[in-house]
C-alpha cells in the first residue's frame, strides 16, 4: 500500500485569520508540503492541474521536477493531469523528461478535469470529453511504446514518422492512473490497459464508487490482466486530526463551513458521516481508514486531501505530523488484511524487473522451441 497526499493547489481565503495567500505563497507552500510529506514517511506526493483561478498548479511537470531536486524518495504524481485539453505528444515528451530527472520516482494520473471552460481555453469542445480522453490517451500510449509512430486522429493534425523525445526511462513508461468520479468509460478504459483505476472518493457517498470500481475489477479481469480482486485501485481522503476529538472538530468546522468546494451546504456531521472525510482523533481517524477496504476491497494508494479550504500551512504542516505518527499502524494494519495474491502499488523499478523477467522467459521458450 502507498500511502500520500495531493493538493489542488487552491488559493482560499483563511476564514479564521482572514487572509489570503499570495499565488507566490501558496506554491511555494505547496513545495514545502511535499518536502514535509517525505519527512513524515508517506510514499507519494501528487499535484492537480487546473488552468483557473482560484489555482495556482497550472504547470504539474515544472512543480514536481522542481520537488523532485529537493526530495530523495517520495514518488511524484498528479491528482490530475488532463488527457482531454493537453497534447498527447506534449504529455509524451514533458512526463517522460520528469522521469528522467527524477530517475523513475514518478508516474501520473489522467483526468477530464471538472471545470467546463478549460475545453474552449485549449481549442477543444466540451461536449467530445470522452472521445478526447479515449484518443488523446490511445495516441499517448503509442508515443511512449513505439520509436516511430504515423497517427491520423479527429482531434489534432495527423503525424507521419514521428519519434517523442526523450523515450521512457529504461525502456518502461510512466505507471499511468484514470482518475474519474463518474465517468464508465473512464473505467473501461483504465481496465482495457491494465492501467490503475483512482476513485477520488472524498465527495459523494461510498454506494457510488463501489458501483464503478466494481465495475473497473470487472472490466480488469475480462481483459486478462488478472482476477478482480487484483486490479490496480487508488482512493482518495480528507481528514483533520486533533489528539482530542472535540478539539479536532472545534478548529475544523469553520474551514469546512467556508470551503469553496462543499461549505454551505451539509454539515460537517452529515458530511463526515456520508463520505471518508475524518474529523478527529488519530484513533478516529486510523479505525475510520481501514474500513475503506471493506467497501471498496483490497487497494494499493491511499492519498489524502489535506492543505484546502485556507488553512493556515503551520497547522497543514502538523497535520502531516500526525499523519506521520499514525502511518506505521495502517501499514501493519492492511499489510496484515491484504491478501498474498494482490499486487503491490507500482513502481518504475518492479515494472523494470518484470518486463525484464518477462523477456528472459521468452528467451528461454525461444530456444527451448
Amino acid at each position: 500500500m502507498q500511502f500520500g497526499i495531493f493538493t489542488v493547489g487552491d488559493v482560499t481565503r483563511d476564514p479564521v485569520q482572514g487572509t489570503t495567500l499570495s499565488e507566490h505563497e501558496r506554491i511555494r507552500n505547496t513545495v514545502e508540503i511535499a518536502k514535509k510529506a517525505e519527512e513524515v514517511g508517506l510514499d507519494v506526493f501528487a499535484t492537480g492541474e487546473h488552468h483557473n483561478p482560484p489555482f495556482v498548479p497550472s504547470s504539474p511537470t515544472t512543480t514536481l521536477a522542481y520537488i523532485g531536486a529537493q526530495t530523495e524518495k517520495i514518488l511524484l504524481s498528479t491528482s490530475t493531469t488532463l488527457i482531454t485539453t493537453n497534447d498527447p505528444v506534449k504529455l509524451a515528451e514533458d512526463y517522460a523528461t520528469l522521469q528522467h530527472l527524477v530517475d523513475g520516482r514518478m508516474d501520473l494520473m489522467l483526468g477530464r478535469g471538472n471545470t467546463a471552460p478549460v475545453y474552449p481555453w485549449f481549442g477543444y469542445d466540451g461536449s467530445k470529453a470522452v472521445e478526447l480522453t479515449i484518443e488523446h490517451y490511445q495516441l499517448l500510449r503509442r508515443l511512449w511504446e513505439e520509436d516511430v509512430v504515423t497517427w491520423e486522429g479527429k482531434f489534432r493534425t495527423s503525424l507521419q514518422s514521428f519519434t517523442a523525445t526523450p523515450r521512457p526511462l529504461d525502456g518502461v513508461a510512466p505507471f499511468v492512473w484514470h482518475g474519474s468520479i463518474r465517468t464508465p468509460e473512464v473505467a473501461e478504459l483504465a481496465a482495457y490497459y491494465g492501467d490503475g483505476y483512482f476513485a477520488n472518493n472524498i465527495f459523494w457517498p461510498k454506494e457510488h464508487y463501489i458501483r464503478l470500481i466494481n465495475f473497473y475489477r470487472q472490466r480488469y479481469a475480462h481483459y486478462g490482466h488478472g482476477e478482480p480482486h487484483q486490479a490496480v485501485v487508488g482512493l482518495g481522503g480528507q481528514f483533520f486530526m486533533r489528539k482530542n476529538s472535540q478539539d479536532a472538530v472545534n478548529e475544523f468546522r469553520p474551514y469546512f463551513d467556508n470551503a469553496p468546494v462543499y461549505g454551505h451546504g451539509p454539515s460537517m456531521e452529515d458530511f463526515t458521516e456520508q463520505t471518508p472525510l475524518t474529523v478527529g482523533s488519530p484513533q478516529q481517524f486510523i479505525e475510520k481508514t481501514l474500513t475503506f477496504a471493506d467497501f471498496f476491497g483490497d487497494y494499493q494508494r491511499q492519498l489524502f486531501l489535506v492543505d484546502h479550504a485556507g488553512l493556515p500551512q503551520k497547522i497543514v504542516l502538523e497535520q502531516l505530523d500526525l499523519l506521520g505518527e499514525v502511518l506505521p499502524t495502517l501499514r501493519a494494519e492492511f499489510d496484515a488484511r491484504r491478501p498474498a495474491d494482490v499486487p503491490d502499488a507500482p513502481t518504475h523499478a518492479a515494472r523494470v524487473a518484470a518486463r525484464d523477467a518477462a523477456n528472459a522467459t521468452e528467451g528461454v521458450e525461444q530456444v527451448s522451441a
